[in-house]
């Protein structure tokens, strides 16, 4: 009963479910991100709202990178920080500003991957990633 209430964090088990909600949360963009992948690839004329008002292309654009390449960089646990800087603004976007006058139904899925990245973007990656492996080298370098 006492493991039940214990605070103390266990070093191992929360860099395992880093790795967890990293590849996890970035494989579900990465399908939001490929549908978007596939507009622009389709050729044609583009179907995609212009939110911030920077253009339809552009904003279409700007959507891909975010949500497919950065959650790429994401999954692998590469310039982790980084990758979550666009996903946040993105998300941002859609549950404030294209969702802004809907109901929490339609906000929730935004506002969960919004948390996800908002907590990666706080805590890293964790240790098993590329980040952790470029720390370490230039760690040692300066030795």
């Amino acid at each position: 009963m006492k493991r039940l209430f214990n605070t103390n964090l266990n070093q191992e088990a929360l860099h395992f479910m880093l790795l967890i909600l990293r590849v996890g949360i970035a494989s579900f963009m990465m399908v939001h991100g490929y549908q978007k992948l596939g507009m622009l690839t389709a050729g044609g004329e583009i179907q995609f709202g212009d939110p911030i008002g920077v253009g339809i292309a552009t904003s279409l654009y700007l959507a891909v990178f975010a949500e497919f390449f950065c959650s790429i960089f994401l999954l692998l646990g590469f310039a982790t920080r980084l990758a979550t800087i666009p996903l946040i603004i993105t998300m941002v976007i859609a549950v404030f500003i294209v969702h802004a006058a809907d109901g929490f139904d339609k906000k929730e899925m935004g506002l969960h991957y919004l948390l996800a990245y908002v907590f990666l973007f706080v805590s890293g990656p964790g240790k098993y990633s590329i980040d952790q492996m470029i720390s370490k080298s230039l760690y040692s370098r300066k030795r």
